[in-house]
């Protein structure tokens, strides 16, 4: 596996060299984040294999991307798994590149 960055504003918000990558997203592992960038937000969405969706706020530099980011905090299927806790990047709002 390669090297992973997400990048905010000039700002590297998440980088690591273990990562999964699903349906075209790679989730990054909470050890991996710049946790002062992310702010909770209420916003949720369901995925049938995954689970619940909760979304982080990203702000940087006084510049702000709402519902940027997402992870699920209890994932409900075995296939899933892996992704607990790991947070991904909506691309059009955070530049996310891995190698």
């Amino acid at each position: 596996m390669g090297h992973a960055t997400a990048t905010f504003n000039g700002r590297i918000i998440a980088e690591t060299d273990t990562y999964e990558f699903v349906e075209g997203n790679v989730y990054f592992p909470p050890s991996s984040l710049d946790n002062s960038v992310f702010t909770p937000s209420t916003h949720t969405t369901f995925c049938p294999w995954k689970g619940t969706a909760s979304y982080y706020d990203v702000s940087v530099g006084g510049q702000q991307a709402k519902d940027a980011a997402w992870f699920y905090a209890n994932t409900i299927t075995d296939r899933a798994s892996g992704l607990k806790d790991h947070v991904a990047f909506y691309k059009a709002k955070v530049e996310v590149k891995a190698e």
